[in-house]
C-alpha cells in the first residue's frame, strides 16, 4: 500500500486533478472582476464620476489590447451609454459574473464529489481485496467487526477528501489571495491589516487544532475497539448466558462508553474554543476597516467606492480562509486515519494477486501425487503441531489419518488444505509448491472440509453451490435500457479500479458438479445429499415452507393427485384415521376453533389475527351468529381451567408445552382478569378484555386440551358461521383470505398442509414422523421429489447458517465439498457434532460414493473412529506431531500398540 494519502490520491487521479485545477485557475478571472465591479458602479453612474452633465455618455465594453509583436488590437469599439444606462449595464454585468461564478462552483463541487466517490469506491475495494489475500494466520489476530468498521466508516472521509486534496487549497487559496490582492491594490494599509489578521489565523489556529487531531484519533480508536467488543458479545452470547457474565459485559461496555464520552467532551470543549477565537479574529477586521477606512475616507485619501469595494472584498475573505483552515485540519485528520488503515492492512506476506486470477484456460485434473516433504507447522504461540513429516499420497489412494487428540493429525490436514501455512518444508504436486499454485487449481481440484463451518446469509441452495461459483460463465440477456445501464456501471467500475464482473451472470460450474446445466443440477445434487444423510432434513424444511406456485407449477398442478395418493397409502397401511381431512360442511376436531371458523389461511403479513378480529364484517358476523357470547364463555372456562391447573407450576414445567393458547407468563395476567370479571357477563367486559378472553377459545383443540368445552351444538354453530362468513365475504377480505379448496393448491399454506388437506390426529403416537416418511416416498413415486427438494433448498439459513442445527451445518458443509468432484478430498473430522454411528455410516457412503463409476479421487480422512480405517488403502498414524507409522489396517492392528489402543 502507498504510505502517504496525498501520493495515493495523486497517483490514482492525476489527470482528473490537473483538469479541475485548470478549471479553478480559469474561475479566478471572473472572481477578481466581481470585486472591481462594485467600485465602478459606485464611483461611476452612482456618484457621477465621468458624467459631467445630464447628457454625458461613457463607452461601455470597449475591448482593446496591446499585444507584443502585434501591437494595438481593438476587438470591440464599445457602445455609448448615459448615466442610467451605464448603471443598468454594469449591474447586469455584475449579475452575469455572479451567475458565472456560481456555475464554476457548481461544476467544481460536482466534479469533486464524483472524484471523491470514485476514490472511496477504489479504496474500499482495494482494502477488501487485501482482506481476501491476508495470510490465514492473520485472521486469528484481528476482529471481523473492527475490519468491517474500518472499511465501512473510517475510510469514508477519505472519499470526501479526495476531491478536496488539491482542488480546495487551489480554489480557496486562490480566492483568498485574489481578495487580499484586490484590497492591497485599493489601499496598501488596509491590505496590510487584512494580511496581518490572516497571518495570525493561519499560524495560531492550526497550532491549536493539533490537540483536536489527537483527541479525534483517540475517539476513533476507542470507537473501533467498542465495535469489536460488541461483535464479540454477539458472537459469544451463548457463553455469556451460560456463565452469567452479562453484568460483567455491561460493566465493560459502560467503562468504554465513559472513556468515549470523556474524549468527546474534551473534543467539543477545545473545538468550540478554537471556533470562538477564529470567529473573533474574523470579526475584528471589519471593525478596523470601518474605523481606519472611514478615517481615510474623511481625510480624502480613500474614495467611497474604494471603501465599499474593500469591505465587499473582505466579506469574501474570511469564508475561503476559514474553509482553508478546515481543509488543513481535515487533511491531517484523514492522514491519521489513512495511516491507521495502512498499519492494519499493510500485512506481509500477502497472497499474490495472480494466485486468485480467473484462469484463461480450462483447469485440468491433478494427476500427480501430493508430496509432503519435511513439513513443520506451529501455532501462534510457537508450539510445534507438526514436526518434520514427509509422506507421499497418490492420486487414487484413500488414506486414513488417525491419532489421539493433539497428535498433529488435524494440523497436518489443515496444511494440506492450505488452511495453515507451513513454518518449514513444503507440500507439492508435480514439483509445484501448493502455496504457489493458483486458487483456480487448488480451490477446484482440492476440496477441504472440517467441523468448523460457515455459511453466508442466503438460501441453502446458494450455500450448497457456493463451491461451484468460481467465475461468471453465462452472461444474462438485457434489454436496451438495462444494457446501457450496465455499460455505464462497467465504465465507472473501471475508473474506480473495480472489476467488471456481472453478479447477475450464471456463476455455477455445472460441469464440475457432473451436470449439463441448471435443468439437471438436482440430479447431481441428490446423491450427495443422500450420502451425507440430509435429504430428509431438506424435505422437512420444504414441508414447512410455503410454495411459489408460479415457479413450482407441476407440483401445484398435481396437488390433488398427491392428496389422493396419500389417502390411498394411509388406507393401505391401516392409518386412515391418522389424518382428519378438511370438509366445508363438517367441523374438524383436530383443528383449532379459529381454523374451523376461517376454513382457510390468511395472506401474511397483509392480514393478521388482530386485523381480522378488528374488521367490521368479522365483528358483525360474531354479533349476528351469537358466537361472541359463546366463545367468550368458552374462553372464560379455558382461563379458569388453565389458571387452576397451572398457577402453582414453575414456568419451565413441561406441561406448559401443551398449552398453545397461554404461556407461563400469561397465568398471572389471566388470574387477575378472572378476579375482575366476577359477573362473567359479556356486556360487563371492555373490548380489550373480551378480545383477551375470546383469543383463548380460538386456539382450543378438544382432543389436545381435553377440557370438554366443545359441544355438538357449538361445533354446528361454528360451521354455520363459517358458511355465512364465506358466502358474504367482502372483496377486501376475500383478497387476503385464501379458502381451503380440495381441488386446488393453497398458496398461502405450507406444503405439508396442502398435501394433508387436514390435520394430524393428536392421539396417534409418532404420527408426524410416519406422515413425513410416507410423503417422501410419494414424492419419489410421483416424480416430484426433485421439485420438493428444490423448495427445501430455498430455505434461508440465516446469519452464519444459524437457522440450521450444528448437525445440519456439518452435513451441508460436507455436501458442498463433495459437489466439486475434485481430485483430492481432505476431510478433517468434519462430522464431530454427529453421533459415532451416523458418522461411520456417512464416511462409508462418501468413500464408496466417490469411488463408484470408475472415479477414484484421492481421499484423505482424519478419523474420530480408528476402526473405520479398515476401509482405507493406507493409514497414517500420528503421535506428538510426528508421523509414528504408516501402513495397512491388518499390519498396524497386529503390531502397533498405540493403534490397538485407539481401536479399543
Amino acid at each position: 500500500m502507498e504510505k502517504s494519502l496525498a501520493r495515493y490520491i495523486w497517483s490514482n487521479t492525476r489527470l482528473q486533478q490537473l483538469w479541475i485545477l485548470a478549471v479553478v485557475a480559469a474561475s479566478m478571472i471572473p472572481y477578481f472582476l466581481s470585486f472591481d465591479l462594485p467600485k465602478q458602479i459606485v464611483n461611476g453612474p452612482i456618484q457621477g464620476d465621468g458624467f459631467d452633465n445630464a447628457n454625458a455618455t461613457q463607452t461601455f465594453m470597449h475591448l482593446s489590447y496591446d499585444l507584443p509583436l502585434i501591437g494595438h488590437v481593438e476587438l470591440f469599439q464599445g457602445i455609448q451609454l448615459n448615466r442610467l444606462q451605464m448603471l443598468m449595464a454594469l449591474s447586469l454585468v455584475f449579475l452575469a459574473l455572479v451567475v458565472l461564478n456560481g456555475l464554476f462552483k457548481f461544476y467544481i463541487n460536482t466534479y469533486k464529489g464524483r472524484l471523491g466517490e470514485r476514490m472511496l469506491r477504489r479504496i474500499r475495494f482495494q482494502l477488501i481485496d487485501r482482506v481476501l489475500r491476508f495470510p490465514p494466520s492473520h485472521f486469528k489476530k484481528v476482529k471481523s467487526a473492527e475490519i468491517a468498521t474500518m472499511i465501512k466508516d473510517e475510510v469514508e472521509p477519505m472519499g470526501g477528501f479526495t476531491g478536496d486534496a488539491f482542488v480546495s487549497p487551489a480554489l480557496l487559496g486562490g480566492q483568498a489571495l485574489t481578495a487580499l490582492a484586490f484590497i492591497i491594490v485599493q489601499n496598501f494599509w488596509l491590505g496590510m491589516i487584512a494580511a496581518g489578521i490572516v497571518g495570525v489565523q493561519a499560524i495560531v489556529i492550526p497550532r491549536m487544532r493539533k490537540r483536536l487531531l489527537d483527541l479525534g484519533r483517540q475517539r476513533q480508536l476507542t470507537a473501533r475497539e467498542l465495535s469489536g467488543r460488541v461483535g464479540e458479545i454477539v458472537d459469544g452470547i451463548g457463553t455469556i448466558h451460560g456463565n452469567d457474565t452479562s453484568n460483567l459485559e455491561r460493566a465493560d461496555i459502560a467503562s468504554r462508553l465513559g472513556l468515549i464520552f470523556k474524549i468527546r467532551y474534551d473534543l467539543y470543549q477545545w473545538k468550540f474554543l478554537v471556533k470562538f477565537l477564529n470567529n473573533f479574529l474574523a470579526q475584528v477586521t471589519p471593525f478596523l476597516f470601518y474605523a481606519i477606512g472611514g478615517y481615510l475616507a474623511l481625510q480624502g485619501r480613500l474614495d467611497i467606492g474604494q471603501l465599499v469595494a474593500v469591505i465587499s472584498a473582505y466579506k469574501d475573505l474570511p469564508g475561503p480562509l476559514k474553509e482553508l483552515i478546515d481543509w488543513d485540519q481535515m487533511r491531517q485528520d484523514v492522514q491519521v486515519k489513512y495511516q491507521q488503515v495502512y498499519e492494519q492492512f499493510n500485512v506481509e506476506p500477502l497472497i499474490d494477486s495472480k494466485i486468485q486470477e480467473i484462469p484463461g484456460d480450462v483447469v485440468g485434473p491433478l494427476t500427480a501425487a501430493l508430496v509432503v516433504t519435511n513439513l513443520a507447522v506451529s501455532d501462534d504461540s510457537g508450539a510445534r503441531l507438526v514436526d518434520h513429516v514427509s509422506v507421499e499420497i497418490k492420486p487414487n489412494e484413500t488414506v486414513a489419518i488417525v491419532g489421539p487428540n493433539g497428535s498433529g493429525a488435524e494440523a497436518f490436514a489443515e496444511a494440506l488444505g492450505r488452511i495453515v501455512w507451513p513454518d518449514s518444508g513444503r507440500i507439492s504436486i508435480d514439483g509445484r509448491d501448493l502455496l504457489d499454485m493458483p486458487e483456480s487449481v487448488t480451490g477446484r481440484r482440492i476440496s477441504y472440509a472440517s467441523s468448523d463451518t460457515y455459511f453466508f446469509h442466503g438460501t441453502l441452495r446458494d450455500n450448497l453451490l457456493y463451491g461451484l461459483k468460481h467465475a461468471p460463465l453465462t452472461d444474462p440477456a438485457y434489454d436496451s435500457q438495462k444494457a446501457l445501464e450496465l455499460k455505464w456501471r462497467n465504465a465507472e467500475a473501471l475508473r474506480a479500479g473495480n472489476p467488471t464482473f456481472d453478479l447477475n451472470s450464471d456463476w455455477v460450474d455445472y460441469n464440475a458438479a457432473g451436470a449439463n446445466g441448471p435443468e439437471d443440477l438436482l440430479k447431481a445434487i441428490r446423491p450427495v445429499l443422500d450420502a451425507v444423510m440430509i435429504s430428509q432434513d431438506i424435505l422437512d424444511l420444504a414441508l414447512r415452507s410455503s410454495v411459489d406456485t408460479s415457479v413450482h407449477v407441476v407440483l401445484a398442478d398435481r396437488i390433488v393427485d398427491l392428496r389422493l395418493a396419500l389417502r390411498d397409502r394411509l388406507k393401505e397401511e391401516n392409518l386412515d384415521t391418522i389424518v382428519v381431512p378438511f370438509d366445508f360442511d363438517a367441523y374438524n376436531p383436530q383443528a383449532t376453533v379459529g381454523e374451523n371458523l376461517l376454513f382457510g389461511t390468511m395472506k401474511r403479513p397483509m392480514m393478521t389475527n388482530r386485523r381480522l378480529a378488528a374488521h367490521p364484517y368479522f365483528q358483525q358476523l360474531f354479533r349476528d351468529t351469537g358466537l361472541s357470547n359463546d366463545l367468550y364463555a368458552m374462553g372464560l372456562e379455558i382461563a379458569e381451567n388453565a389458571v387452576e391447573l397451572f398457577h402453582d407450576l414453575p414456568p419451565d414445567h413441561p406441561f406448559f408445552q401443551q398449552l398453545t393458547f397461554m404461556t407461563a407468563d400469561d397465568i398471572p395476567t389471566y388470574q387477575a382478569l378472572l378476579q375482575k370479571l366476577t359477573s362473567r357477563k359479556f356486556e360487563d367486559a371492555t373490548a380489550e378484555e373480551r378480545s383477551s378472553i375470546i383469543r383463548l377459545s380460538f386456539a382450543y383443540i378438544e382432543p389436545r386440551h381435553r377440557f370438554g368445552l366443545l359441544t355438538d351444538e357449538l361445533m354446528a354453530k361454528i360451521v354455520s358461521a363459517r358458511k355465512q362468513f364465506h358466502e358474504h365475504i367482502p372483496d377486501d377480505l376475500s383478497a387476503l383470505i385464501e379458502r381451503y379448496d380440495p381441488e386446488r393448491f393453497t398458496a398461502s399454506a405450507s406444503l405439508m398442509d396442502n398435501v394433508l388437506f387436514g390435520r394430524i390426529a393428536y392421539q396417534q403416537a409418532d404420527a408426524s414422523d410416519q406422515i413425513r416418511l410416507i410423503m417422501g416416498e410419494l414424492f419419489d413415486q410421483l416424480d416430484l421429489y426433485d421439485d420438493v427438494l428444490s423448495i427445501g433448498m430455498e430455505f434461508d439459513v440465516g446469519s452464519g447458517g444459524k437457522r440450521l442445527t450444528m448437525v445440519q451445518r456439518q452435513k451441508v458443509n460436507m455436501a458442498r465439498t463433495l459437489l466439486k468432484r475434485s481430485d483430492y478430498f481432505i476431510f478433517n473430522r468434519p462430522l464431530l457434532a454427529l453421533d459415532q454411528r451416523v458418522q461411520d455410516q456417512i464416511i462409508r457412503n462418501v468413500v464408496t460414493g466417490l469411488h463408484e463409476e470408475g472415479k477414484r479421487p484421492a481421499i484423505i480422512f482424519v478419523l474420530s473412529n480408528a476402526r473405520l480405517a479398515e476401509i482405507f488403502d493406507r493409514i497414517l498414524l500420528f503421535e506428538r506431531g510426528g508421523l509414528a507409522e504408516a501402513g495397512g489396517y491388518p499390519e498396524l492392528s497386529e503390531k502397533n500398540t498405540m493403534f490397538k489402543e485407539l481401536l479399543s
